[in-house]
């Protein structure tokens, strides 16, 4: 179990190095001229994608076991450790209160981006390999 714990934690540092380099990208330069919503349709497919590789190899890497305790542990620890950081980003970067980040959350494009955090956590339950 440890190693499907360390697995998702190198999953999401993996993936929320490449989130805040893209999301930076995003907020600076794609948001201004196409709007939020928009900006997170362009990010969403980029991520998914290098999700849909980088899980696999990690879970190659760390020898996950196919089984559901060991897939549910990277998952969760993969999801926790997300909104975490994201939260923390969120009020040091941007000053935004708990409200202010759920509230976030409730807009389409805190949803899309949401979904897609989700879909990326449900990855280690796939059991074919990536190359």
């Amino acid at each position: 179990m440890q190693r499907a714990v360390i697995a998702g934690l190198v999953y999401f540092l993996l993936l929320f190095a490449l989130g805040f380099v893209l999301g930076t990208v995003r907020v600076l330069f794609v948001i201004p001229y196409v709007g939020t919503f928009v900006a997170t349709v362009l990010e969403v497919p980029v991520m998914l994608a290098a999700a849909y590789f980088i899980c696999p190899w990690v879970s190659r890497r760390f020898q996950i076991p196919p089984t559901r305790p060991a897939r549910w542990a990277m998952a969760l620890v993969f999801l926790i450790l997300l909104a975490l950081f994201e939260t923390a980003l969120g009020s040091l970067l941007f000053n935004r209160t708990m409200a202010d980040q759920w509230a976030a959350l409730a807009t389409p494009a805190g949803m899309l981006g949401l979904s897609a955090q989700i879909i990326a956590a449900l990855f280690p339950f796939r059991i074919e390999t990536a190359p």
